[in-house]
């Protein structure tokens, strides 16, 4: 390859990283043709995509900013699966091809800026996605004055059911 065609790539491999805030970094090593295929359809579908690269040449374009532990994961055949969009979802199907094809092996990633570790992507991939959680999140922040506006209502709605009792009486 030539000097020339090495810097388009690691150019665009530079701003491939620096557009996605979430890329995990996987072994292919097994994977056929037909499955890399159907892995790219999986996750053109949802926003997200795949890359394989030269190791030397990603080495070259990762910054400093990120950590050692990172660029020792380039050994061996390494893909990068990137996503701009929700990283659990990126998780989750890279693990369900995983599983049904048994040819990928994570390497590690960055979560949203984040090192992430082969050990903790499975438990990414165990998280809920980004809606339910912040669904959850409304819900908990919500559920203190849902209380208090129930406790206030409490004594107007004893005071009617006593008013209507008294009035029921008198008749």
């Amino acid at each position: 390859m030539k000097r020339e065609q090495k810097t388009t790539r690691i150019n665009d491999l530079t701003s491939l990283i620096a557009a996605h805030d979430t890329f995990y970094l996987f072994d292919y090593n097994k994977m056929t043709v037909a499955q890399a295929v159907a892995l790219r359809k999986i996750l053109r579908k949802q926003g997200s995509g795949v890359k394989i690269v030269k190791n030397r040449l990603a080495l070259r374009a990762l910054k400093a900013e990120f950590p050692e532990d990172l660029k020792t994961a380039f050994r061996k055949p390494t893909g990068l699966a990137y996503t701009a969009a929700d990283p659990v979802v990126l998780a989750k199907t890279l693990k369900e091809f995983s599983v049904q094809n048994k040819v990928l092996v994570m390497k590690g990633g960055v979560v949203q800026g984040q090192y992430v570790t082969a050990e903790r992507f499975d438990g990414i991939t165990k998280l809920a996605p980004r809606p339910e959680l912040l669904a959850r999140f409304a819900a908990a922040l919500a559920s203190p004055l849902i209380a208090f506006l129930r406790s206030l209502q409490a004594p107007l709605g004893s005071m009617g059911r006593l008013m209507g009792q008294l009035k029921d009486k008198k008749q």
